[in-house]
């Protein structure tokens, strides 16, 4: 007994100093730490040993200049500087920049910092790769050729309660292969990640039911706010929220701000069925008292681990503690107290080693010494640590997105994403680069998948590719020509360079990341796996799809993303067709008839030479319209012809729902502004309405007009029609296409536009012969005057 009690004092002791480490704490020099966790002579602990300390700030100017200190010391320096740049102040040496808060532009203030302060020359993709201060301690040293004997995973402990033996903490460093992508260091590091699964305790299986209570992290992100609101409308469970703040209030507000900004609901209903826990995945036990840790361990029936650090700049050190220790921690909670099943959103960046064969659901990831981002290596570790978690009987879903695009129905998208980057690139310039497949979904359609397999006990214990129908080139080149956006496509290389010149010379601070990005040597190596890569196929996906009744996957295409590219435009990330640039298509239309002061007979001859276009379908889409340039010949105006300065045609304005009720259902509505040879401005409004009448051809081809002075009422009205020898050769054969489009596309562009017009003239023309119908079939007696009087 007295030997068990003496190991349990021990291990409480040890477990002591690791939250003290995990939280951040100095008390400990490296060199004890490093001890401490190899086993070694452990020195006596001072009293604040397991409380975290405030490190020393040093004032700018006060470090003396970098001589053969110890490495601790230089740290301590480093960090020092570091901590003006982050929300707290301050920041310890063994505590990453950026998961302290800094940012990438904080980044670059750094490192003028420590050369100007410090004499510290540091290469910005080095802060990526690992920000920590100790690590760039470290790689000064390593640069002026010291021997540094304190090992580079000495200061990364795992987390307490899932703490590894010596052995799997610090293994002998890999040697990557020559062409290898990753670093050794970062193998090193992996590994030892990948051991911390082997601590977790072994667990029976769940239940099979649908789950009540569930909790859920990453609510405040892009995806994970959707998930809330379908796992709110398509189940009846409660959820639990894990959301970075300092306190429940705090907490609420900034769910509440998230949901928002996407265009979601943040109601009562909502607040009634959730509760907003105060934490983060990167603390041990979710930064949650004991006493909450062991009631939802106890009361939870699931956990959805959605929360990630999501950036394409930083390196696998910067990254782990959120991609990979905290996932481990959300599979200790989901095996601890009773079992519950832990579906994990991974990626498809798991697959991103270039040249990778296939892609599906349960082939081979890639190797993970041909990952060289850090976003892609934490995925990888991630999604393999919870495989090991499999064997001991945890039940893990692995829920793969590729790239996540917005929605369908409000547009909302993520803007810090590569995907949104991207598509905001080949809408502002015009180009896109050469690619295989684009494996993107919206997000709508992504949640709603992702929560069905959270609800369906049979769906639970497998891996999903959530990627949609794939998109390729052609698909691409062909939905933005179709929009109106005629695209080049370059060759990779070619279109970056000529991107970043481009967003350089014209910046635009929503795009600063994507500038970074292909700025980045470790994120070009992303994006050319991301789009020199397979495409996905997501079997499994498809059949549980089949079997829920779920939207099947459809291809992410213009008229998908139309939302999208709409808010993208307004917040100055795209550009939409303009009536200026190029037609995408267009066409003549002649009238001829006549005119007369309003209320007399139109004598006096009036015709109209016009040259009716669109920019893109988009424009057809959402605003049923239609562009006119040309003029109008009328002597009762002026001798010679009026320009028309600007023009719009609405198809079918109202739906043609008659006004007043009336007879007549619009078929087509013009408005012109015009100006005369003396600087003169008219305007002119005309109608063409459909009746339940036999000339049908006629109504196609005939227009009311009024015109008038600017700012004065209509001082003539009549009528023009469109020859009908001229209408066919006009308007159908004369239909003329962007020169920029291969025959192929501007034949589909004519019948695009011919079908759909025609559509909207057969429902134009359908209106009033429904309507007079439906009055002859009313069988509703006619009151006689004495009921009416009634």
């Amino acid at each position: 007994m007295r030997e068990v009690n003496e190991n349990m004092s021990a291990a409480a002791g040890r477990r002591a100093t690791e939250e003290a480490i995990e939280r951040g704490g100095v008390g400990l020099t490296v060199s004890d730490l490093l001890a401490k966790v190899q086993g070694a002579a452990e020195p006596s602990l001072r009293p604040d040993d397991g409380v975290p300390s405030t490190p020393h700030r040093t004032a700018p100017g006060t470090v003396p200049p970098v001589g053969p200190r110890d490495i601790d010391e230089l740290a301590t320096a480093v960090a020092a500087v570091a901590g003006r740049y982050v929300p707290a102040g301050q920041l310890a040496p063994d505590v990453d920049f950026f998961d302290a808060g800094g940012t990438s532009v904080n980044a670059v203030e750094l490192l003028s910092a420590l050369e100007d302060e410090l004499g510290m020359s540091l290469d910005l993709d080095e802060v990526f790769a690992d920000a920590r201060p100790i690590a760039l301690a470290r790689r000064r040293r390593e640069s002026t050729g010291a021997v540094i004997a304190v090992p580079d995973t000495a200061d990364a402990v795992p987390r307490p309660s899932i703490q590894p033996p010596p052995s799997a903490v610090a293994p002998p460093p890999l040697t990557a292969p020559s062409d290898a992508a990753a670093r050794p260091e970062d193998l090193t590091q992996i590994l030892a990640d990948l051991s911390l699964a082997d601590r977790l305790p072994f667990v029976a299986s769940p239940d099979p039911l649908p789950p009540r209570r569930v909790l859920l992290t990453g609510a405040t992100g892009f995806l994970g706010s959707h998930m809330l609101l379908d796992l709110l409308r398509h189940s009846d469970a409660h959820v639990h929220c894990l959301v970075r703040a300092a306190g429940e209030a705090a907490a609420e507000a900034r769910l509440g701000e998230a949901l928002k900004s996407y265009g979601l609901p943040w109601s009562s209903e909502v607040r009634r069925r959730i509760s907003v826990l105060p934490g983060d995945i990167r603390h041990p036990r979710l930064g949650l008292s004991d006493e909450v840790w062991n009631t939802l361990a106890h009361e939870l029936d699931s956990v959805v681990s959605v929360a990630a650090a999501v950036d394409f700049l930083r390196g696998y050190q910067s990254l782990r503690t959120s991609n990979v220790l905290g996932a481990l921690t959300l599979a200790e909670l989901a095996a601890t107290g009773r079992p519950k099943p832990l579906h994990h959103i991974s990626s498809v960046a798991v697959f991103n080693e270039v040249g990778i064969p296939s892609m599906g659901e349960d082939d081979p990831l890639a190797h993970i010494d041909r990952l060289i981002a850090g976003y892609d290596q934490t995925k990888w570790a991630a999604e393999v640590a919870l495989r090991r978690a499999r064997d001991h009987g945890l039940v893990v879903t692995a829920l793969r997105p590729g790239g996540i695009g917005g929605h369908t129905r409000t547009g909302a998208y993520n803007p810090q994403d590569l995907s949104s980057g991207l598509i905001s690139a080949f809408g502002r310039f015009r180009t896109v680069p050469a690619f295989r497949y684009l494996n993107a979904a919206p997000v709508d359609w992504v949640s709603r998948v992702a929560v069905a397999a959270v609800c369906e006990p049979d769906a639970w214990g497998f891996d999903y590719n959530l990627t949609g129908e794939p998109n390729t080139l052609d698909d691409v080149v062909r939905d933005m020509a179709l929009g109106g956006m005629h695209v080049r496509v370059q060759d990779w290389d070619e279109w970056r360079t000529d991107a970043v010149a481009r967003l350089e010379a014209d910046p635009v601070p929503e795009l600063a990341f994507l500038t970074r990005v292909l700025q980045s040597p470790t994120a070009l190596k992303l994006c050319e796996a991301t789009l020199k890569g397979p495409a996905a196929t997501a079997d499994r996906t498809t059949a549980l799809v089949e079997a829920l009744g779920l939207p099947p996957a459809a291809r992410y295409d213009a008229r998908a993303q139309l939302k999208t590219f709409e808010r993208l435009a307004d917040d100055g990330l795209a550009r939409l067709p303009h009536k200026d640039d190029q037609p995408y298509l267009w066409f003549t239309e002649t009238t001829k008839g006549g005119v007369g002061p309003v209320g007399t007979t139109p004598d006096t001859p009036c015709s109209m030479s016009l040259t009716l276009s669109i920019a893109g379908m988009h424009q057809l889409v959402t605003d049923r319209r239609v562009d006119v340039r040309g003029e109008v010949a009328c002597t009762a105006v002026h001798p010679e012809p009026l320009i028309v300065e600007r023009g719009d045609i609405w198809i079918r304005p109202e739906e043609g729902i008659p006004q007043q009720h009336g007879l007549r259902h619009q078929l087509l509505r013009y408005r012109l502004k015009l100006t005369d040879v003396d600087g003169g401005r008219w305007w002119l409004e005309g109608h063409k309405y459909a009746r339940a009448r036999r000339d049908v051809w006629r109504q196609t081809r005939a227009l009311t007009v009024e015109l008038g002075r600017e700012g004065e009422p209509a001082s003539l009205a009549g009528e023009v029609v469109v020859p009908a020898d001229s209408y066919v050769r006009d308007q159908i054969d004369g239909i003329k296409v962007d020169p920029r489009l291969t025959s192929q596309e501007k034949r589909a562009a004519k019948l695009t536009w011919l079908a759909w017009f025609g559509l909207e003239m057969g429902r134009g023309l359908l209106g009033p012969f429904a309507r007079a119908a439906a009055d002859l079939l009313d069988l509703r007696r006619t009151q006689t005057p004495t009921e009416h009087r009634r």
